[in-house]
């Protein structure tokens, strides 16, 4: 777990340094660094989607997923998380909902995650975590001094999942093939897209809602790679 609390220390460390040029930065600077986190985002979800090797999983799995999501309405569950920690800490910050969620998606989308969690559960040293923890604190910086103290709290369900796939790395490692992280980090590029839209303010997507389509992708690889 060592590599998960690390990345947690440092989502929090860039949130702190993040929170304090916040107030220091015109709006004009805050909105054009909003605007490069969406730009980057986008260019990071295309960079993930294309490395699928199978278009029909990358499809199926958003569009199935998007279903199920939409029948939970996973978006409005994590919005009320969001919203009950915001009135638990007592802050008037506006976009700390948005911060918390689109943090989340950020740190917790990605080959690195996976792979990471798995590199450090099976015994071996965290140094892809480690890696992710200096990407994550600079987002982490950028993100909250763009949309405030709600990004702090994605270090919630970060340490959550990260920490999970940690633990049980050992039970997991036979299942998770290379073939089936591809396909699993080309649908997390399409959210990662969606997520860039929605910074960029372009359209307004549920993203969460399309959360299930990482578990329709584990399925449909395994059942049909």
């Amino acid at each position: 777990m060592l590599g998960t609390l690390i990345n947690a220390a440092a989502v929090i460390l860039g949130c702190l340094i993040g929170l304090t040029i916040r107030s220091k930065l015109p709006q004009n600077i805050t909105a054009r660094v909003f605007q490069g986190i969406g730009l980057f985002t986008l260019f990071l979800g295309v960079h993930m989607a294309t490395k699928t090797n199978n278009f029909l999983i990358l499809i199926f799995s958003i569009v199935i997923g998007s279903i199920i999501g939409e029948l939970l309405d996973i978006d409005s569950l994590m919005n009320r998380f969001g919203d009950w920690i915001k009135t638990k800490i007592k802050t008037g910050n506006n976009k700390f909902t948005e911060g918390f969620v689109t943090a989340f998606l950020l740190f917790c989308i990605g080959s690195m995650t996976i792979l990471g969690a798995f590199e450090e559960g099976l015994g071996g040293k965290p140094n892809l975590l480690l890696a992710k923890s200096v990407l994550d604190g600079f987002a982490a910086m950028a993100l909250s001094a763009s949309l405030g103290i709600g990004v702090i709290f994605s270090v919630i369900p970060l340490l959550l999942y990260q920490g999970g796939l940690t633990l049980f790395a050992g039970s997991l490692q036979n299942f998770f093939t290379n073939t089936i992280i591809v396909e699993l980090t080309a649908v997390g590029g399409l959210l990662l897209i969606g997520l860039g839209i929605n910074i960029l303010e372009i359209k307004k997507l549920k993203i969460l809602n399309m959360i299930p389509g990482l578990v329709v992708a584990v399925i449909l690889s395994y059942l049909f790679i």
